[in-house]
């Protein structure tokens, strides 16, 4: 039955009116797949409300920030404790350095780490520390990965800017983009070429070792420790882009997953516990360039947040006491829902792949496999615009873009994952219905 909108509708023409499409990140409009995008007023567990009284399982989750589930009363109570405070002070608090320790517990190479108030933060900031400590200027990016919306990076990337079909950023410059060199994820090649045109001159190789942003697409441990022996050799420095996979394939993210080492890591999402928030960490050597130590500068009015640092501090303490319980329980649900939904689609005849590491997931609506962005840009983006509507009048959330990972929180229940099952079964019911004419 198709869900009310009426409300949300409204709602979407008063805010074009004083916000550009309405939307305050451009993936919200859905542009990409149609009919009204739903205003939310609410979250609880594994669900959202909207402002038409419509419920939804949600696997969005903020982005990948709410891997404990929407209200999470231990995130709640630290936020509404910190609140009580002050919201913000514009001065050091104890508790930056209480998430540091958590989050430098997790990641052994991190010996110190800086706050700041996004993901596209965190990169720009590691990749200017990196060319301060290397003192070059290119930087090695991967097409398909998307690592914020600063000028140099977007070239190439993917999450929003493929969701929209667009190459890059107008207003960007060539020269802002003219040290960047975009190459194929996952092909070696590509880097050995680039290395010995432009020997000694490379700063770093940065990339998602799970990307989540031309959907979930990861890399290969054998890629992953290539480009470390490489850059190793190079004396390049390598920065993992864990904003997404941070505490999410594994408490300590893809670095424990695959069992290699980053020289800087940028992290955000999880870390922040659903407030506004990203990092960047490495060696003291490194990290010691950055002001008032050295001569990288980078600041922030409202990095160190004291609410933010609670929510994340609440998050990683929950996380951490629950390891042993909480990553094999995503494994397993989320492995249920992937494999329920693949096998549905098969039986209706559906052309579908899917990837999935850990509570990261992503349906791509073609044969596949799907390992780079070449291959991911093949899906048929039209088909999954429809499958989106129909689980969407269904009760299910979905990234609204074939280009974005999904993800599972701890909220999440066998009653969803048979739901979401369920919802799809019928959504490919439709669509077969649809080309028969039926």
């Amino acid at each position: 039955m198709p869900r009310k909108t009426e409300i949300s509708r409204a709602l979407q023409k008063r805010a074009e009116k004083l916000i550009p499409g309405g939307v305050n990140s451009p993936v919200r409009a859905f542009r990409a797949v149609g009919g009204d995008a739903p205003f939310m007023l609410r979250g609880e567990g594994s669900r959202l409300f909207d402002a038409d009284g419509n419920e939804y399982i949600d696997y969005v989750g903020s982005w990948g920030p709410l891997i404990l589930g929407h209200s999470a009363p231990d995130v709640l109570e630290a936020v509404i404790a910190a609140a009580r405070n002050g919201t913000s002070f514009g001065t050091s608090i104890p508790s930056e350095a209480d998430l540091a320790e958590a989050v430098i517990s997790a990641f052994p190479h991190i010996q110190k780490i800086r706050f700041v108030n996004s993901g596209t933060e965190a990169t720009m900031s590691a990749i200017r520390l990196a060319r301060a400590y290397t003192k070059r200027k290119y930087v090695i990016k991967f097409e398909g990965c998307y690592h914020g919306h600063a000028d140099a990076l977007l070239v190439k990337a993917g999450s929003g800017v493929a969701t929209l079909g667009i190459p890059g950023s107008a207003g960007v410059p060539e020269e802002f983009a003219q040290f960047t060199l975009a190459l194929p994820f996952g092909d070696l090649h590509p880097m050995e070429q680039a290395f010995k045109k432009f020997k000694h001159q490379i700063a770093c190789v940065i990339v998602e070792p799970v990307v989540g942003n031309m959907g979930c697409v990861p890399a290969s441990g054998e890629y992953l420790a290539a480009l470390r022996l490489m850059t190793r050799q190079e004396k390049t420095v390598l920065i993992f882009d864990e904003v997404m996979t941070g505490f999410r394939v594994a408490f300590g993210g893809a670095q424990e997953l695959y069992g290699i080492q980053s020289d800087l890591t940028t992290l955000g999402k999880i870390i922040g516990g659903g407030m506004p928030v990203g990092a960047y960490g490495g060696a003291s050597e490194i990290m010691d360039l950055v002001a008032p130590l050295g001569p990288m500068y980078q600041a922030g009015t409202l990095s160190g947040n004291p609410v933010t640092m609670a929510a994340g501090l609440a998050t990683l303490r929950h996380l951490y006491e629950h390891k042993q319980n909480i990553y094999p329980r995503l494994e397993k649900l989320s492995g249920e829902l992937v494999a329920g939904v693949a096998d549905v689609a098969k039986s209706a005849g559906v052309p579908l792949c899917h990837n999935r590491v850990g509570s990261m997931f992503t349906w791509f609506f073609q044969p596949g496999p799907v390992t780079n962005w070449t291959e991911a840009a093949k899906s048929d983006t039209e088909a999954f615009a429809r499958f989106f509507r129909s689980m969407l009048d269904d009760g299910v959330y979905l990234p609204p873009s074939q280009f974005e990972a999904a993800f599972l929180s701890t909220a999440h229940t066998e009653e969803d994952i048979r739901k979401t099952v369920a919802a799809a079964k019928q959504a490919f019911t439709r669509a077969n219905a649809r080309k028969t004419g039926k």
